[in-house]
């Protein structure tokens, strides 16, 4: 192989080349003029085997392609795809919003699936087998003129060498001459010699040409090129090219564009290996590799239980795919289809009994996994003869009896209301594993107060807390819901107060000691409780603590203090409960001439500064087809501990607009993904940054950078690197993103730019640091000011994407256009 780059190609360097290359060493090497050495040093880019295929345009017309049901995408790392994903729906984004509502305590639903083998993606292994267009392009000699073969070798040997920004300058000073030919012998010889980054600017700058004629096997090669070095981003982007041409990638394309989605860490990227899966099979027509099926079916059962939950039905595809095309069906398959039906709200026992029969009929044996998977499914249903015989079976098992098992066999009996015999169990994995796991203490503990055994329940707390086993907090929760039950609110505000010792402060809780406040009437305490939550952002308040407290005024007659109440909740737009309201009504109506109704929306300034802020940020617009209504789709990184207190905020500033699957219904444990209802208020956003259902900056924007911007901005996608400086990241042109530079100047920031892959990051260092913090400081949350405040020396540990990004030094993919 070839290690020689072509800036590197001096004559002597040539005559080494083709020293080591006996077809293309001249025989009389002293009669070989200079020129014939360089150019002999390119000729190597003549393909192997004879051109299959030549210039042409699509032959495939647009309405021969299949069709495809619209729907708003749930997932997308990147660019939106010209087709919907499938007609296999990834999630259900209500059974989502209602789930993650609840406490997860007793499902052990953050365990993954246990790999036989260990899981892992295999299908990278037969990318080197798949059959490819072979690209014609013309040798330099072929060439008519001396001085175009001269120019176009010195192109070669220069282009490498530079930055993208400079790489377009030498392009652009080409263009009297330099056409389709030229342009693709380029971007093949950038390939061959292993400069993929620069066969791909290369082929960015043919496109935009007015003489450019797309070329399927040149897209297909650079596409596969990319995508086998992990750079997905751009892989897509010429996948979505060739789609945009009429054409079908090849199966190469698709293949390992799913494996380059599989093998990337970041959020998002499983869902659209799963949409590309699914285009490759009806859009494409193609049979995946079996390596391929395997390594997106492993994919979808890594992540932890209740989030691999929403992947049944594509997990049911690639079943469905591996037996029509006779396939090898192998047990990891089996037993994680059952794995995922075990973890449904509504169990299908039908198809987990046919399962079982197939893997019978094909000789494999039922392990301790498919057996705790059953324990599951009947602790949903409360079956406790099927949950006897399965435990039966896993006694009789060579792995030993695993923890989980005990806690569904808990939850069986229940279910049917032997409270006994769960408390029996518990005992019997104390006495079995010689402790008890913290599922299982939380499930024994929720069974106890829920069937009133206040006694039991308060002994395994006490016995639960000097374990010293984390975290308590659902436990806490059930007691005092318990206490208030019981109207014992001595007993609830001492177990409050010792929660707060121990734990991390949580809304629900909050709200149940307001309850209890307001019961008792010790408004002034509940007074202090509420302004407590208010203030700190962790915490916050809802519609039920507003709720709570203004029954409590009016009930009291505390008319001042309702109406402020009442005010409030207009602000944020919660909804009063209907015996309240009508209260409220016969109230205001003495002291006020118009009653308001905290039902219109309209955004507050607040909340259209920050939505510009997130926008900027990367958050989403999906808008239906005639561009009438638009939803605004939230989602923050669950490992960011800077989005873990935001995303709370967030929902809660934009409450009043959240569809109703993600409104919370406990108070507790906001999801990382919600959205916005349906509606034509946003219509003016989406086409400012959406015009045509891709992200772009607006040319107004220079009127909309305030600090609020700047600070949501930071807040959603900045990071602050090791070092202190702050990092902001945008996605648009390279003239949006320019305008946004002078905007920031013309406020004394200075910054610089970086571009990597279809990503810009404006860079604020050393001292243009501090001026950044200085400005957006005031409107930064208190919970993070410690977190992103400019010159500390900690980050963020999930700020994977702003790695590697170093302002002082160079790279392929930097880009100085827009830097001062």
């Amino acid at each position: 192989m070839l290690v020689a780059k072509a800036q590197d190609l001096t004559p002597a360097l040539s005559a080494v080349i083709i020293a080591n290359l006996p077809s293309l060493n001249p025989k009389n090497p002293s009669k070989t003029p200079m020129r014939a050495y360089l150019l002999s040093s390119l000729s190597f880019l003549r393909p192997l085997s004879s051109p299959q295929l030549r210039f042409f345009r699509p032959l495939i017309h647009r309405s021969a392609l299949p069709r495809f049901t619209p729907s708003f995408s749930r997932h997308r790392c990147f660019s939106s795809p010209l087709f919907s994903s499938t007609q296999v729906s990834f999630v259900d984004e209500k059974e989502r919003g209602e789930e993650e509502d609840k406490w997860d305590s007793s499902n052990n639903e953050n365990e993954a699936f246990a790999f036989e083998d260990g899981g892992g993606v295999f299908a990278g292994e037969d990318m080197k087998h798949l059959a490819a267009p072979v690209i014609e392009v013309k040798e330099l000699e072929e060439l008519p003129e001396q001085w175009r073969r001269s120019k176009l070798a010195w192109l070669c040997k220069e282009l490498p060498a530079h930055k993208a920004g400079t790489l377009v300058r030498i392009l652009n000073a080409q263009r009297k001459w330099l056409k389709q030919e030229e342009a693709t012998y380029l971007a093949v010889h950038c390939m061959r010699i292993r400069e993929n980054e620069t066969g791909f600017k290369v082929y960015k700058w043919m496109m935009q040409q007015h003489w450019y004629r797309f070329d399927f096997a040149l897209a297909t090669k650079l596409a596969d090129y990319m995508g086998k070095e992990g750079k997905f981003t751009k892989c897509r982007d010429i996948f979505d090219d060739i789609i945009n041409q009429g054409r079908v990638p090849s199966e190469s394309t698709f293949h390992i564009l799913i494996v380059a989605y599989l093998s990337a860490p970041i959020q998002g990227c499983l869902d659209e290996a799963c949409g590309i899966y699914n285009r490759m099979i009806q859009l494409g027509g193609y049979q995946p590799r079996l390596s391929l099926h395997n390594s997106l079916f492993r994919a979808l059962l890594s992540k932890p239980g209740g989030s691999s939950k929403y992947y049944l039905k594509q997990a049911e595809f690639i079943f469905h795919n591996l037996e029509t095309c006779g396939l090898e069906i192998q047990k990891d398959i089996y037993v994680g289809l059952i794995w995922l039906h075990s973890y449904q709200d509504t169990v299908d026992k039908e198809r987990i009994k046919s399962l079982r029969k197939m893997m019978r009929e094909a000789g494999l044996e039922e392990g301790t996994e498919v057996l705790l998977s059953i324990l599951r499914a009947c602790s949903k249903e409360g079956d406790v003869n099927e949950a006897e015989r399965t435990w039966i079976k896993l006694l009789d098992s060579d792995g030993g009896i695993p923890s989980q098992a005990f806690v569904y066999k808990m939850e069986v009996y229940a279910k049917v209301g032997e409270i006994t015999k769960s408390l029996e169990v518990f005992r019997k994995m104390q006495k079995h594993l010689g402790s008890a796991s913290v599922a299982a203490y939380h499930k024994i503990i929720e069974v106890l107060c829920k069937s009133d055994q206040m006694e039991l329940a308060e002994s395994l707390m006490k016995e639960f807390i000097e374990s010293g086993k984390k975290p308590l907090m659902p436990s806490y929760i059930e007691l005092t819901d318990m206490y208030l039950k019981f109207s014992l609110h001595d007993k609830l505000e001492s177990t409050f107060l010792e929660c707060l010792e121990k734990c991390r402060p949580n809304r629900t809780i909050f709200n149940i000691y307001l309850n209890s406040l307001v019961k008792v009437g010790n408004l002034g305490k509940a007074e202090e409780i509420f302004n407590h939550m208010r203030g700190n952002v962790t915490v916050g308040v809802n519609a039920k603590s507003c709720n709570t407290i203004l029954y409590g005024y009016l009930s009291s007659g505390d008319i001042l203090r309702a109406e402020k109440i009442y005010d409030l909740m207009c602000e944020k737009k919660y909804e009063i409960e209907s015996p309240l309201m009508e209260k409220l009504e016969y109230v205001l109506s003495l002291s006020r001439k118009e009653v308001k109704k905290p039902v219109s929306l309209k955004l507050s300034k607040e909340q259209r500064e920050a939505l510009v802020g997130l926008l900027l940020g990367g958050l989403r617009i999906d808008s239906d087809e005639e561009r009438k209504n638009h939803m605004i789709r939230f989602e923050f990184n669950q490992d960011s501990v800077v989005h873990s207190v935001l995303k709370r905020h967030i929902h809660d500033q934009y409450h009043e607009w959240l569809h109703p699957s993600s409104k919370l219904i406990a108070g507790d444990d906001t999801p990382h993904k919600f959205s916005t209802i349906s509606h034509s208020y946003f219509g003016f956003y989406a086409d400012q940054f959406f015009p045509k259902g891709q992200p772009v900056i607006p040319k107004l924007i220079h009127r909309w950078l305030s600090p609020i911007v700047l600070a949501y901005w930071y807040m959603y996608s900045g990071y602050r690197t090791s070092s202190g400086d702050i990092l902001l990241k945008l996605k648009g042109s390279s003239e949006g993103v320019e305008k946004v530079v002078k905007t920031l100047k013309a406020k004394s920031l200075n910054c610089r730019v970086k571009r990597k892959g279809r990503v810009f990051w404006l860079g604020f260092l050393r001292t243009d640091s501090m001026w950044f913090w200085k400005l957006v400081e005031p409107y930064i949350l208190d919970e993070l000011k410690d977190i992103l405040m400019a010159g500390s020396g900690t980050t963020d540990d999930s700020a994977i994407e702003s790695r590697g990004i170093n302002f002082d030094s160079a790279s392929d993919s930097e880009e100085n256009t827009c830097s001062d």
